[in-house]
């Protein structure tokens, strides 16, 4: 899909896309990690009819710039924010997928008068996402975690290889771990998942990203790296909560910790689901999140 180009007021140039006609109620989607929003396409296709969908690249990943290293979840929502003026859409409903989950959670608490439904999508935690040090048989230490980025960055399995393969545009290797962790319920067929991969590997800001998922925390608590700020209470507006029980990337704690400390929240566990709910099964989830978004 061709993309549309606009530069920020930080002098950023995000890239993205519309669909749909722009006097239906605007739906932003937010992708995550590893991705781009292109990876929304099966969802698009679902919901396209219904509403104008903004579907950005976030700063680093697709055919956004990277010109200033983001340093937290924050900057992202700040950029949506500009993002969202510069078009002139006054308000939205965001739909956030994976770290776009903790996205839309922190744009929801910094920008209340800008949204007014969330839907998490297999979202990160409201604590941010942890990486533990890996022992000489490369398992989890789940008494600890990584306190720097330097040391977080050599990480033998959850990031040194995946920022190994996007600087190499190991299209193999992401294909592997995509279709292992991610796509391990229902995989896209071939012409799609060769577009998903190449998305995945214009990445730029991985090692960024993950510090700023373990830096990340809306909590009253501490996460084990940062205290939190408490901006959880700051999200006011209806949040509806999807997970998927074959979700091999956020464990159901992680789910369950953030929708027990949302006000004003539905949920929705799929016993079918994996990290990727819309490649799983596009439609029946459009035909979930759209009563809810039109509200």
């Amino acid at each position: 899909m061709k993309k549309e180009n606009i530069k920020l007021n930080n002098q950023e140039t995000l890239a993205y896309n519309c669909f749909g006609d722009r006097k239906n109620k605007a739906v932003l989607l937010v992708h995550g990690n590893m991705s781009s929003g292109v990876h929304y396409q099966p969802l698009i296709d679902e919901l396209q009819d219904d509403f104008y969908l903004i579907v950005p690249d976030l700063r680093g990943f697709g055919d956004s710039s990277y010109h200033t290293p983001i340093e937290r979840l924050d900057d992202f929502a700040d950029d949506l924010a500009d993002f969202l003026n510069a078009l002139d859409i006054p308000k939205v409903a965001l739909v956030g997928w994976s770290t776009g989950g903790g996205i839309g959670l922190k744009f929801a608490a910094k920008y209340q008068e800008k949204i007014d439904r969330l839907v998490l999508l297999e979202s990160a935690s409201f604590k941010g996402y942890p990486i533990f040090k890996k022992d000489e048989n490369f398992q989890p230490i789940l008494t600890e975690l990584y306190q720097d980025k330097a040391s977080m960055a050599l990480d033998p399995v959850q990031v040194l290889p995946a920022e190994n393969a996007m600087k190499n545009n190991d299209i193999a290797f992401m294909r592997t771990v995509w279709q292992m962790a991610i796509y391990n319920v229902q995989l896209p067929q071939e012409e799609a998942l060769e577009m998903y991969l190449k998305e995945t590997l214009k990445q730029r800001n991985l090692i960024d990203v993950d510090w700023a998922l373990m830096t990340f925390n809306m909590s009253h608590e501490h996460n084990g790296v940062v205290a939190g700020d408490g901006s959880i209470d700051q999200v006011l507006c209806p949040v509806l909560s999807i997970y998927g029980e074959k979700d091999f990337v956020i464990t159901r704690t992680m789910f369950d910790e953030t929708v027990a400390a949302l006000k004003h929240v539905e949920s929705e566990i799929y016993r079918d689901g994996s990290h990727s709910p819309i490649t799983d099964f596009p439609e029946r989830l459009a035909k979930r999140i759209s009563p809810f978004l039109k509200q």
